[in-house]
Parts: structure tokens; C-alpha cells; sequence
């Protein structure tokens, strides 16, 4: 006689597979959105530094031309004008440094920080 022996998952080994899968996905939901923002972010830079003359511009038009490209892709929520710097040594340089902290359960917060820096086209 044949025994064979049978293979599968128990009914506690997918539930907690399953529960493990939906945490992953839970978190990803928080963490996704924090880093499409951050390329749309890069995006808007690059934009800005591509553009000609934009190393001449005053930090002023600078600034305003960086929220107009924010806004349009809805990015405009956590860079704000005390996160952009720019300075003027060996060329004209846009920095914008910044933090994101989104809650995930109760108390428990996942902090994101994001630094970049372009150089602006003459």
C-alpha cells in the first residue's frame, strides 16, 4: 500500500500569511505616496534647472517658479520656502531638504528625510 502524504496550508498558516501580507501592504500604502512626492519633487528641479537663464534669476523667481511646478503635480505639501536654499558659489544652486513624518499605528511614525541638490543653467 501507498500512503501518500498530504500537503498544504493549514488554516493558521494563511491566516498568518495572510495577515503578514496585508501589514506589507499596509505599510507600502503609507510609504509609497512619501516617495512619488519626492520624485515629482526631483521633477520640478530638474525643471527649474533646465530652464535657460534660470542661474540669473533672483532666489525670489526662483522660489515662486518651484511652487508653480509643485503645485501643478500636487507636491506642494511639505516643501516649503524655508526648505529651499539657494546659493551662488561656482554657479547658482537649488537645495531643497526636507522631512516627512506620516503616522502608521497609534504612536508608531515612519520619518522619511530627502536632500537634494541641482544646478541651475546659465
Amino acid at each position: 500500500m501507498n500512503i501518500r502524504r498530504q500537503d498544504g496550508l493549514t488554516l493558521i498558516g494563511f491566516i498568518i500569511m495572510l495577515s503578514f501580507t496585508i501589514f506589507i501592504i499596509f505599510i507600502g500604502m503609507r510609504i509609497v505616496p512619501i516617495y512619488m512626492e519626492y520624485y515629482s519633487v526631483v521633477s520640478a528641479m530638474n525643471g527649474v534647472a533646465s530652464e535657460r537663464g534660470s542661474a540669473n534669476l533672483s532666489p525670489f523667481d526662483i522660489r515662486v517658479k518651484m511652487h508653480n511646478r509643485l503645485y501643478v503635480s500636487y507636491s506642494s505639501g511639505n516643501v516649503k520656502d524655508r526648505n529651499m536654499k539657494i546659493t551662488r558659489n561656482k554657479g547658482t544652486h537649488l537645495r531643497v531638504a526636507y522631512e516627512v513624518r506620516k503616522p502608521v499605528i497609534g504612536n508608531l511614525d515612519v520619518v522619511a528625510k530627502f536632500d537634494r541638490t541641482v544646478q541651475l543653467a546659465n
